[in-house]
């Protein structure tokens, strides 16, 4: 059975937008072993696409973004088979991050425990006002681990720790507050305002996106010196093509 759909749409300028979604809706769309297989698969294979301008990640229906992983699996793991899991889920998120261009979280509903770490292995996240977002790991028995560890850099250390010591649910408008969102919408308008977030983007200079991508990967680990050196060298590779005059060139002509 497959449990992922992609859609590419094909725009005027010969660029693609992927729309990939998590169809188990019965499950509230949690990840189990295929689940988690299909996300390495269809990602790796987005990450060749050359012609890729944004790809959008969301859950089927309206309960769930990713309620989680599924406990049916958690709960017949051995030491042996827990590292396996975990390292698959955590090469999903990791097969998300390389994507060379912007990838959005639509989160419609529960986004709890592996969902919230997918979420923030995406470069933005935009939510439904009916949202809720969890790290329930330690309730069941088990640390909060891989992605997790990306939660510091969003929120903070005291939000992240409260989060993953209590497991406590919090809401859309909390999250936005605590900056783990981007922005919040009704859910009847998300995937308007999706689409809308999802046309800024393609409206940019495609390999000047590439390399935005590239470089704000860059600033994660590198020191500042060395964050600013990639920087020069980024928009040396910028003037390698004709992107920036063309693009210059619509800004500085007259307006009839």
């Amino acid at each position: 059975m497959t449990y992922l759909k992609t859609e590419l749409e094909n725009l005027p300028d010969g660029g693609q937008i992927a729309r990939v979604s998590i169809n188990r809706k019965e499950k509230l769309n949690a990840l189990n072993s295929e689940v988690i297989s299909e996300l390495i698969s269809t990602f790796s294979e987005l990450i060749k696409n050359a012609k890729l301008r944004v790809v959008t990640l969301t859950g089927a229906g309206n309960k769930a973004f990713i309620g989680g992983a599924d406990l049916s699996d958690l709960s017949s793991l051995t030491p042996e088979t827990a590292r396996h899991f975990i390292t698959q889920l955590h090469l999903a998120c990791g097969a998300i991050r390389a994507v060379p261009v912007p990838v959005i979280a639509r989160i419609n509903g529960y986004c709890l425990g592996a969902g919230l770490e997918i979420a923030a292995a995406c470069d933005m996240r935009i939510a439904s006002d009916n949202a809720r977002f969890a790290m329930p790991e330690v309730q069941v028995g088990i640390p909060s681990v891989i992605e997790a560890a990306l939660l510091p850099r969003l929120i903070g250390w005291g939000k992240t720790s409260r989060l993953l010591y209590t497991g406590e649910s919090i809401s859309a408008a909390t999250a936005l507050q605590w900056g783990l969102l981007e922005e919040i919408v009704q859910a009847e308008a998300l995937n308007a305002q999706t689409k809308i977030l999802c046309k800024r983007i393609c409206d940019a200079g495609p390999n000047a996106i590439r390399l935005q991508k590239q470089l704000i990967s860059q600033w994660e680990t590198g020191t500042l010196k060395d964050s600013i050196d990639a920087g020069i060298d980024s928009l040396v590779e910028a003037y390698k093509t004709d992107e920036p005059k063309k693009m210059m060139a619509d800004f500085l002509e007259p307006k009839k």
